[in-house]
Protein backbone atom coordinates (compact mmCIF):
# COMPACT_ATOMS: atom_id res chain seq x y z
CA UNK A 1 0.00 0.00 0.00
CA UNK A 2 1.15 3.53 -0.85
CA UNK A 3 1.00 6.42 1.26
CA UNK A 4 -1.43 7.95 -2.29
CA UNK A 5 -3.65 4.49 -0.97
CA UNK A 6 -4.23 5.71 2.20
CA UNK A 7 -4.77 9.50 1.00
CA UNK A 8 -7.28 8.56 -1.42
CA UNK A 9 -8.86 6.58 1.34
CA UNK A 10 -9.14 9.00 3.72
CA UNK A 11 -10.22 11.88 1.14
CA UNK A 12 -13.12 9.18 -0.17
CA UNK A 13 -14.03 8.13 3.87
CA UNK A 14 -14.57 11.96 4.38
CA UNK A 15 -16.79 12.77 1.52
CA UNK A 16 -19.06 9.82 2.13
CA UNK A 17 -19.96 11.22 5.53
CA UNK A 18 -22.21 13.01 3.13
CA UNK A 19 -21.67 16.36 5.75
CA UNK A 20 -19.90 18.68 3.43
CA UNK A 21 -16.76 18.05 5.06
CA UNK A 22 -13.86 18.99 3.19
CA UNK A 23 -10.42 16.47 2.81
CA UNK A 24 -8.07 19.15 1.42
CA UNK A 25 -4.57 18.47 0.19
CA UNK A 26 -2.47 20.60 2.66
CA UNK A 27 0.75 22.37 1.44
CA UNK A 28 2.20 25.41 2.81
CA UNK A 29 5.06 26.91 0.56
CA UNK A 30 7.90 28.73 3.04
CA UNK A 31 6.96 26.37 6.24
CA UNK A 32 7.78 22.85 5.95
CA UNK A 33 6.49 20.25 8.27
CA UNK A 34 2.89 20.62 7.67
CA UNK A 35 0.53 17.74 7.67
CA UNK A 36 -0.54 16.40 4.20
CA UNK A 37 -4.20 16.46 4.94
CA UNK A 38 -6.66 19.14 6.56
CA UNK A 39 -10.16 18.25 7.41
CA UNK A 40 -12.54 20.89 7.74
CA UNK A 41 -15.51 19.81 9.34
CA UNK A 42 -18.84 21.80 9.90
CA UNK A 43 -18.86 23.19 12.88
CA UNK A 44 -15.59 25.21 12.75
CA UNK A 45 -13.46 22.17 13.26
CA UNK A 46 -10.05 21.24 11.23
CA UNK A 47 -8.46 17.95 11.78
CA UNK A 48 -5.03 17.29 10.65
CA UNK A 49 -3.52 14.04 9.11
CA UNK A 50 0.05 12.87 8.18
CA UNK A 51 -0.34 10.56 5.59
CA UNK A 52 2.76 7.93 5.38
CA UNK A 53 3.42 4.34 3.57
CA UNK A 54 3.57 1.43 5.77
CA UNK A 55 6.54 1.36 7.87
CA UNK A 56 7.83 4.89 7.17
CA UNK A 57 8.16 7.59 9.68
CA UNK A 58 7.58 11.00 10.40
CA UNK A 59 11.12 13.74 10.01
CA UNK A 60 12.13 16.06 12.86
CA UNK A 61 10.40 19.31 11.66
CA UNK A 62 7.01 17.47 10.85
CA UNK A 63 7.10 16.12 14.68
CA UNK A 64 7.88 19.77 15.61
CA UNK A 65 5.37 21.39 13.35
CA UNK A 66 2.85 18.82 14.65
CA UNK A 67 3.27 19.47 18.29
CA UNK A 68 3.25 23.46 17.46
CA UNK A 69 -0.30 22.90 15.77
CA UNK A 70 -1.22 20.33 19.18
CA UNK A 71 -0.46 23.73 21.15
CA UNK A 72 -2.72 25.84 19.17
CA UNK A 73 -5.46 23.33 20.17
CA UNK A 74 -5.82 21.70 16.67
CA UNK A 75 -5.90 17.42 16.34
CA UNK A 76 -3.13 16.00 14.51
CA UNK A 77 -2.78 12.37 13.29
CA UNK A 78 0.25 11.12 12.77
CA UNK A 79 1.89 8.52 10.68
CA UNK A 80 -1.50 7.72 9.40
CA UNK A 81 -0.02 4.21 7.46
CA UNK A 82 -2.67 1.76 7.22
CA UNK A 83 -6.66 1.11 6.82
CA UNK A 84 -7.68 0.76 10.36
CA UNK A 85 -6.12 3.79 11.80
CA UNK A 86 -7.99 5.46 8.34
CA UNK A 87 -11.00 4.58 9.87
CA UNK A 88 -10.24 5.39 13.52
CA UNK A 89 -9.88 8.95 11.58
CA UNK A 90 -13.23 8.69 9.82
CA UNK A 91 -14.74 7.95 13.53
CA UNK A 92 -13.51 10.42 14.66
CA UNK A 93 -15.36 12.79 11.96
CA UNK A 94 -18.30 11.32 12.18
CA UNK A 95 -18.40 11.28 16.20
CA UNK A 96 -18.03 15.32 15.55
CA UNK A 97 -20.50 15.64 13.00
CA UNK A 98 -22.78 14.04 15.39
CA UNK A 99 -21.93 15.76 18.53
CA UNK A 100 -22.58 19.01 17.17
CA UNK A 101 -25.73 17.90 15.52
CA UNK A 102 -25.39 19.44 13.17
CA UNK A 103 -27.73 20.22 9.74
CA UNK A 104 -25.53 18.93 7.01
CA UNK A 105 -28.17 19.08 4.10
CA UNK A 106 -27.53 22.80 3.82
CA UNK A 107 -24.08 22.44 3.45
CA UNK A 108 -24.66 19.76 0.98
CA UNK A 109 -27.58 21.62 -0.33
CA UNK A 110 -24.57 24.20 -1.32
CA UNK A 111 -21.94 21.76 -2.55
CA UNK A 112 -24.60 20.16 -4.98
CA UNK A 113 -25.31 23.63 -6.43
CA UNK A 114 -21.77 24.49 -7.50
CA UNK A 115 -21.13 20.94 -8.13
CA UNK A 116 -23.69 21.64 -11.34
CA UNK A 117 -22.53 24.93 -12.20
Amino acid sequence: MQEKDIEQKLHKGVKDTKSGALCLKFESPGFNGVPDRMILLPGEKVIFVETKKPGEKERARQKYVHGLFRALGFEVYSTVDNPEYVQEILNRCKEVIEVEKLCPTQLSTILHRQDNQ
